[in-house]
């Protein structure tokens, strides 16, 4: 009886073993079969003496991680050469943009320099002109204080001008003074042509010393 009972054990372990045996030939195909395992390799013996044929050479090629590592330097290699023309680009548009901050600083300082030489220009002939104002404020005052003849002879000896911004500024000191103005008179002691083209072009140029 005993015998009897331990033979189906027995026979169960085999089929298991054999079975586990199978399963694990069936897993190593399998991963052969999708190329992360060169099982057949490893059963070439048995397989040459069935006759089947084995791969000779791995399906993954001996060099995929050299091709891995240069496809990823080529994108590398790539992404650089647009970061370095994106900044060649940028680098072009500063330069760009520093020649037209720079021409622009040119041209104002070539206006600034103009106004500058105008300013300067303007103080020259109003200082010209002050100095002149008062110069004959001044020579008014000496003629009126002298013999109108002699006052008279000086005036003849001016230009036209001079005679009329003369007049102009006796007539605006007896009016400021509140006396009575003596040009009249003095025009009547000149020659009435030259008294004649002085009292036309008072009337033609009222102001000349404002």
């Amino acid at each position: 009886m005993a015998r009897f009972g331990r033979s189906p054990v027995i026979g169960r372990v085999i089929v298991m073993l054999m079975l586990i045996l199978v399963m694990v030939i069936g897993g190593l195909l399998w991963f052969d079969y999708l190329g992360l395992l060169d099982a057949k390799a490893m059963f070439a013996p048995a397989f040459s003496l069935l006759g089947i044929k084995t791969r000779q050479t791995s399906s993954v090629p001996t060099d995929y991680q050299g091709l891995l590592d240069d496809d990823r330097l080529r994108k590398q290699n790539g992404a650089l050469d647009l970061k370095a023309d994106e900044l060649a680009k940028r680098d072009q548009d500063m330069k760009q943009k520093e020649n037209e901050f720079a021409q622009k600083v040119a041209e104002l300082e070539s206006r600034q320099k103009s106004l500058d030489e105008q300013e300067k220009s303007f103080n020259e002939k109003q200082k010209a002109l002050d100095n002149r104002k008062v110069n004959v404020d001044q020579n008014a005052k000496y003629l009126t204080g002298m013999p109108p003849e002699k006052a008279v002879e000086i005036l003849k000896a001016m230009d036209d001008q001079d005679i009329i911004d003369t007049l102009r500024t006796v007539e605006d000191q007896a009016k400021a003074a509140g006396t009575q103005s003596i040009v009249p008179y003095w025009l009547s002691l000149m020659p009435p042509d030259r008294a004649a083209t002085i009292q036309r072009k008072m009337s033609d140029k009222p102001l000349t010393l404002e």
